[in-house]
């Protein structure tokens, strides 16, 4: 994943396209962080009223980025669905690194210098679509931001409290943009 990374940051060449790379996947890494520091138990424990598990939580953030792969830039692999019900932490890791590849190279097409290869952002067939630029990366980013905090208040509402160390991590944007 490392060399795929390298090549794709160097297919973003302009400032834009190279810092959309980066901030993706600096927001990867902190949904491998979360998914790494969680209690197991709590990853399929039982919530409150009718809402997500963490484990379908992160489901649906993979699942999200299969659809706008698909949806935006057809020409990309796709990658598979998961399920929610029967998702481990290591599958939903595994297919979360492997969709956020995807989008940094979607992101890559749609904001580097070669870019308008992709000129819109599909997010779904009920929402407007978006310009192929900052617009589309602050709503990839901030779709996986709220969905993060549902996840920290959830584990905490569950008694399983991340780390203080592990939700500080989270805005140690000079680590994580390495």
């Amino acid at each position: 994943m490392a060399t795929r990374r390298k090549e794709i940051h160097n297919q973003g060449q302009t400032d834009l396209g190279r810092a959309a790379v980066k901030l993706f996947a600096a927001n990867e890494r902190m949904n491998q962080m979360l998914i790494e520091h969680l209690a197991p138990e709590a990853w399929t424990a039982n919530t409150p009223g009718n809402i997500r598990t963490i484990a379908a939580i992160f489901t649906h953030v993979h699942n999200v980025r299969a659809k706008w792969i698909r949806l935006t830039a057809p020409h990309l692999k796709v990658p598979r669905q998961l399920n929610r019900s029967q998702i481990t932490r290591q599958e939903a890791s595994a297919g979360l690194a492997e969709s956020a590849v995807r989008c940094e190279e979607m992101l890559a097409e749609a904001l580097g210098e070669s870019g308008g290869r992709i000129e819109t952002f599909l997010r779904d067939g009920w929402a407007k679509p978006l310009p192929a630029g900052p617009e589309m990366l602050c709503y990839m980013i901030a779709h996986e931001a709220h969905h993060r905090g549902q996840v920290c208040m959830l584990a905490h509402q569950l008694g399983f409290k991340l780390p203080g160390k592990v939700t500080s991590a989270l805005w140690n944007w000079e680590k994580l943009l390495k």
